[in-house]
């Protein structure tokens, strides 16, 4: 078979998504708890100290804006509203032509992001795709968290979590196909999993790295 597997942020989006769905539910759910933001640079703080990992903080900010637990159905219909938020400004049209373009040479799209599933799979249903690999939060029945269920899907645990998903699946990695699109230098394990890697709006490092290795460096509008 044939896989093409896409990170998200800054790769198919324009930019980041995180902290625009935690604005989004600021403004649209819970603008009281703007009052917090103070505490939420204390987190950041943490982060930039290396008090605390990625998914530490993911889940403080979560808290922070989002509260203790949240109804899945309010989360559902958050997430949509923000899907049309990011169709509407924040999708790059090179990215979802290049995506029509794998699906045309028979590739099976596989989005793969740290970027948490509960507002992902709305963004990953506009654009069509079916395989999601993102960062998983707990829910407690129906209601939300601010705790991950494994861990931050980013950089060497993408890559673990993309392999197990292709065993779940029962693809078999070495007669697959597979073309790997990112950013960011972060994503080198992903590559590593690719028989073609392609820069897809590099930063700097990746773009770097991408000449220095002879891979094929895409800028899309």
């Amino acid at each position: 078979m044939k896989l093409a597997i896409y990170d998200m942020d800054r790769t198919i989006t324009r930019g980041p998504t995180w902290t625009p769905w935690l604005l989004f539910w600021l403004r649209h759910e819970a603008p009281w708890r703007a009052l917090l933001l103070p505490l939420l640079l204390l987190a950041l703080l943490g982060y930039a100290l290396r008090l605390f990992d990625r998914g530490m903080l993911k889940s403080a900010m979560q808290r922070l804006v989002m509260g203790s637990r949240v109804a899945r159905d309010r989360v559902s219909r958050a997430a949509a509203r923000h899907a049309d938020a990011v169709q509407a400004g924040n999708v790059r049209a090179g990215a979802l032509a290049r995506i029509a373009a794998d699906r045309a040479e028979g590739f099976r799209i596989l989005l793969a992001t740290a970027s948490c599933h509960f507002y992902v799979d709305g963004l990953a249903a506009a654009w069509g795709i079916e395989d999601v690999v993102a960062t998983r939060n707990r829910w407690e029945g129906d209601m939300l968290l601010p705790a991950l269920d494994g861990p931050n899907c980013y950089a060497e645990a993408k890559a673990a979590l993309v392999r197990r998903w292709l065993a779940d699946q029962g693809i078999d990695l070495g007669a697959c196909e597979v073309r790997a699109y990112s950013d960011h230098i972060s994503d080198l394990p992903l590559f590593a999993l690719a028989d073609e890697a392609v820069a897809a709006n590099p930063s700097r490092a990746l773009r770097d790295h991408a000449q220095a290795a002879g891979w094929r460096i895409e800028d899309w509008p």
